[in-house]
């Protein structure tokens, strides 16, 4: 019996599956997922993803089950896998998402395209977001993906389901993979059930907060959409999120939830912005998008600076409080992400490379177009963004003035005086004694001095970015990444950005 495989990779749901759909329409189909061993092995894997994933897996099972059929599930690398299906029941085509991952998966699609031209099974992969493979440049971007959102959500279709050609593996614990014990206890829980629950309660209630809550670290769990994680892996789908929103902005009458909504609707956008850099460049996970940039912080790599970062003991208390939160939740608000790859990138100098496989496991919604590409425009390496440099302590000042977020995440620091909390490296000894928090014991000494370090820093990368051969190559790094304006009312040709006025998704 001919039956069309469909591979689940990160898009683990049916509905407004376009794969999925363009399989049912050829005959019986197949559900696979396959855990690939080399996947999870990879520096930017955590036990968090697998788990989350695990979660989800069971939610699409309890789907496939309620329209007849069920999920195969099998371990080993993917072409190892596709042909022990071929030899048991060979299948007449595959079909998947077009992923725009890291770079362990595009050589392994590269392998499965040499894999099925070898057989002669048509391999048809369909965009899951407003991203275009092969894209030459941005002029035509913003208008393809407007119209990819605009188009119907897919309902799950009627699926008539071919016979197991081998029984469904169990799936293996994390610790068969190799992968680190740590798992967040309040980390958000896989599966589209979650998923849809998470986003009718920011539609219907939360969004109202959306503008002016994001960037504080107190108000941020509930006043973002904390839908990212559930888009990473692919429980929901982009275009089901934005026309819901469109939907609910347009039907409220509430104004503080339509402006919160239409702030939200542009995040949406720029999430697809910033995955197509990665899609379009593959290199930017490993080398700086600007290639002038290359040398200025990879000879200077401090590993007990980024010892002390990752074990949140940087001394900067609002910096250390995230590291702890991130340990707890699996998740930050996007001011937060910056911040600590700001000091990261500029007083602590470290290169953004080994930064962003750390918080690639310590992030839930870790995913790579979005992540690789924000690791570099917060370090300086893009070429085509404002340096953004953020002072923890200011930060702290603006987000955190009470010291609550500190005080939640640092018990150590609990006793500590609400005027010296964000900078306790200056109490007086007498006031250490007291509070029971003397500096190199209770609490590091910050590993360099905040102002100094972060001129320095700010220098080097100045000094690089006036050189000639670097300001010629801008324009280049434009043509190919930049976001692009149209003239307000027209129709007229987007036309790149100026450089100084990119898009940010600012995380």
């Amino acid at each position: 019996m001919s039956y069309h495989l469909v591979w689940f990779k990160r898009d683990l749901r049916l509905h407004d599956h376009a794969a999925l759909h363009a399989a049912s329409r050829r005959g019986p189909v197949l559900a696979l997922y396959i855990v690939e061993p080399g996947l999870w092995q990879q520096p930017d894997a955590a036990r968090q993803h697998y788990e989350f994933v695990r979660e989800s897996l069971a939610d699409l099972q309890r789907e496939l089950q309620h329209h007849g059929g069920q999920l195969l599930a099998l371990q080993g690398e993917a072409t190892e896998v596709l042909t022990r299906l071929w030899q048991a029941a060979p299948f007449a085509s595959l079909h998947s998402h077009e992923e725009t991952g890291n770079g362990w998966t595009y050589a392994r699609d590269q392998a499965v395209a040499r894999w099925c031209h070898a057989r002669g099974v048509p391999w048809q992969e369909l965009p899951q977001f407003g991203v275009v493979r092969a894209l030459r440049n941005r002029d035509h971007w913003q208008g393809a993906w407007e119209e990819l959102m605009a188009a119907p959500v897919l309902d799950t279709p009627a699926l008539h389901f071919a016979p197991l050609p081998c029984a469904s593996e169990p799936l293996p614990p994390y610790s068969a993979l190799g992968l680190d014990p740590h798992d967040p206890p309040r980390r958000q829980r896989g599966g589209r059930a979650r998923g849809l629950a998470v986003l009718r309660s920011f539609l219907d209630e939360r969004a109202r907060h959306y503008r002016g809550g994001i960037s504080s670290p107190l108000s941020a769990p509930t006043a973002c959409s904390r839908l990212s994680a559930y888009l990473a892996w692919g429980c929901l789908s982009l275009r089901e999120v934005v026309q819901a929103t469109r939907e609910r902005s347009a039907f409220s009458e509430n104004a503080r939830l339509k402006a919160g909504l239409h702030a939200f609707h542009s995040r949406l956008y720029w999430h697809c912005h910033f995955i197509q850099k990665l899609e379009s460049e593959p290199a930017i996970e490993f080398d700086n998008m600007h290639r002038g940039y290359d040398g200025l912080r990879e000879g200077d790599f401090n590993a007990v600076h980024f010892e002390a970062l990752t074990a949140g003991r940087t001394g900067w208390p609002l910096v250390d409080a995230c590291v702890a939160m991130l340990r707890e939740t699996g998740w930050l608000n996007f001011r937060m992400r910056a911040m600590l790859v700001s000091v990261a990138a500029y007083p602590l100098w470290l290169h953004w490379r080994p930064v962003g496989e750390w918080l690639a496991t310590q992030f839930l919604d870790y995913e790579p177009g979005i992540h690789w590409s924000q690791l570099q425009m917060q370090s300086g390496t893009t070429g085509i963004n404002t340096t953004r440099v953020y002072n923890p302590v200011k930060q702290a000042l603006d987000h955190d003035p009470q010291g609550r977020f500190v005080r939640q995440w640092l018990p150590a620091l609990r006793r500590v005086p609400d005027s010296w909390l964000l900078e306790p490296w200056r109490m007086p000894a007498s006031v250490q004694d007291s509070c029971g928090v003397r500096i190199s014991q209770e609490w590091p000494q910050p590993l360099v001095d905040l102002e100094t370090a972060t001129r320095a820093a700010k220098q080097r990368l100045y000094e690089r970015r006036g050189q000639a051969s670097v300001r010629a190559a801008k324009a280049g790094i434009v043509q190919k990444h930049g976001s692009r304006r149209r003239p307000e009312g027209t129709t007229k040709r987007a036309v790149p950005a100026s450089p100084d006025r990119q898009l940010s998704l600012d995380w």
